[in-house]
């Protein structure tokens, strides 16, 4: 159930997942479940942390955000995805994922809102679909430069 485009030829992973959560259990559920996945995993445990890393790793295709041990961060993060060229895809992670806060997650442009405990299998699914349409996102981002250069 993973995506192929996270795997290049020789196999080697070249995605990763950043978990931003102040509850070291969630990282490792997350980990757990990421086990035998082509994706490695980052982890913060503050919105400061989480800025640091995504910002300068450009091989985090995925934020899995907790909405609860974190409050309030995945808007902050959200706001700062904006001006960045090919951001991440970021999934919200929470206890009481309802679809007040469904709804308000995507009209504000998170990927996916999951409810805790995590589901394996749909975990997975949505990270491959984010993780996709973050390195779509990335290599249209790139496109238009390489035919510029290529033009001379």
């Amino acid at each position: 159930m993973t995506s192929n485009s996270a795997i290049d030829s020789r196999g080697a992973v070249d995605t990763s997942v950043l978990s931003v959560s102040a509850n070291d259990e969630d990282h490792s559920a997350l980990r757990r479940l990421l086990d035998h996945s082509p994706w490695t995993m980052d982890k913060a445990r503050n919105l400061s942390e989480a800025r640091a890393l995504f910002t300068q790793n450009s091989e985090i295709s995925v934020i899995v955000c907790d909405c609860d041990a974190v409050p309030g961060a995945w808007i902050a993060i959200l706001d700062d995805l904006i001006a960045i060229p090919a951001p991440p895809s970021l999934i919200l992670t929470s206890r009481l994922a309802d679809d007040r806060l469904w709804a308000k997650a995507l009209n504000l442009g998170a990927w996916d809102v999951l409810a805790k405990p995590l589901d394996r299998l749909e975990t997975l699914r949505s990270i491959a679909c984010a993780s996709d349409h973050s390195r779509r996102h990335a290599k249209m981002a790139t496109e238009p430069v390489r035919a510029m250069r290529a033009a001379g």
